[in-house]
């Protein structure tokens, strides 16, 4: 996927400012900025959702799947009918494999009155898998969960990215995800949204830890350049 010029705005309020962003084929891109400054909208820009007002969205993917930060689980169906409405044709075991890696064995009976907001979102996290898409976009996920289980989940979604070896954009605004997650970190900044940095890590993702020094490096610059936009912002406000 590759966004060229890409300006969004509502009403008189401009959100993104002239966007140019390249994602690459078979890798996770988290794309990282401060509350409110935008990821949301881009990434329903990607998904075609909305429409930009002006610049280029080229998306050569025939199959795009979507994981949205309310679960959207069908009330009536269990945690197992849940997951292969999507693709019917997957088979049992991979199905129960899916459910295994979320966590959630032994609740595949379960309907999602009967689950915890997280085990609601990890069904979600599992059936957008299902659904074998050339490309997958995540806005904030594990934004319901507690941090030891974001840690946890977003191991469990570089073992299940591993498997679908699929294109994978995540949004949030935790530093600690995206340093877990992605191939290549995109900074935003606030008001209106622009590209400020593009990071990429080496490390393989399922050799990461948090207290690498690498990582530990990487970290700093993520958090040096989120403070310098949160201090940018209320010097605008103020």
């Amino acid at each position: 996927m590759k966004l060229e010029g890409v300006f969004k705005g509502f009403d008189e309020i401009k959100v993104l400012h002239d966007i140019n962003l390249s994602f690459n084929e078979k890798e996770i891109t988290c794309i990282l900025g401060p509350s409110g400054c935008g990821k949301s909208t881009l990434l329903n820009i990607m998904a075609g959702i909305l429409k930009p007002d002006d610049g280029r969205v080229t998306n050569p993917n025939q199959k795009v799947g979507y994981v949205f930060q309310e679960d959207r689980l069908l009330p009536w169906k269990t945690v197992y009918e849940n997951i292969r409405l999507v693709n019917k044709k997957a088979t049992e075991k991979n199905i129960m494999e899916l459910i295994d890696i979320v966590g959630l064995k032994g609740f595949e009976k379960k309907f999602p009155d009967q689950l915890s907001g997280g085990m609601r979102q990890r069904c979600s996290i599992a059936r957008a898998f299902n659904f074998e898409s050339q490309l997958l976009l995540m806005d904030e996920p594990f934004k319901s969960l507690e941090y030891d289980l974001r840690l946890t989940m977003a191991g469990s979604l570089v073992d299940i990215w591993s498997m679908w070896n699929n294109s994978v954009i995540f949004v949030t605004h935790e530093i600690d995800e995206a340093i877990l997650l992605g191939n290549k970190i995109v900074i935003l900044s606030k008001n209106p949204c622009r590209v400020e940095a593009e990071i990429e890590i080496s490390i393989p993702q399922c050799h990461r830890r948090l207290e690498d020094r690498e990582l530990i490096s990487i970290r700093t610059k993520l958090l040096k350049l989120l403070t310098k936009q949160k201090e940018a912002c209320t010097y605008k406000s103020a």
